[in-house]
């Protein structure tokens, strides 16, 4: 059974940086995508980046310049990596991964930007 594991989150002042962590553990033979999204309270959950198994990235307009995305194949992990943090980006941030016809999601963690 394949699970994610995310870590990373916490409580930063604005202007602040976090980097989160995505940990795919079990096997998996092939995934088309990988990446985090994130869900605020009263709000829809919002794609924040991505990449696919070729290395290509997507982003958030919101977060285009600030936060980067990455993966370590031999740790089967990914990574994103969050600079210049502001109120806004406050939420549950969600890793996620598809494959052939599935979508797995991790079970979020926190992340605060407040004074």
């Amino acid at each position: 059974q394949v699970q994610l594991v995310e870590s990373g989150g916490g409580l930063v002042q604005p202007g602040g940086f976090l980097r989160l962590s995505c940990v795919v553990s079990g096997r998996i033979f092939s995934f088309n995508v990988m990446g985090w999204y994130r869900q605020a309270p009263g709000k829809v959950r919002e794609l924040v980046a991505g990449i696919t198994s070729g290395g290509r990235t997507n982003y958030a307009e919101s977060v285009k310049g600030r936060f980067t995305i990455s993966r370590d194949n031999a740790k089967n992990t990914v990574y994103l990596q969050m600079n210049s943090l502001k109120p806004e980006d406050t939420a549950v941030y969600y890793c996620y991964l598809d494959g052939p016809g599935y979508r797995i999601w991790g079970q979020g963690t926190q992340v605060t930007v407040s004074s």
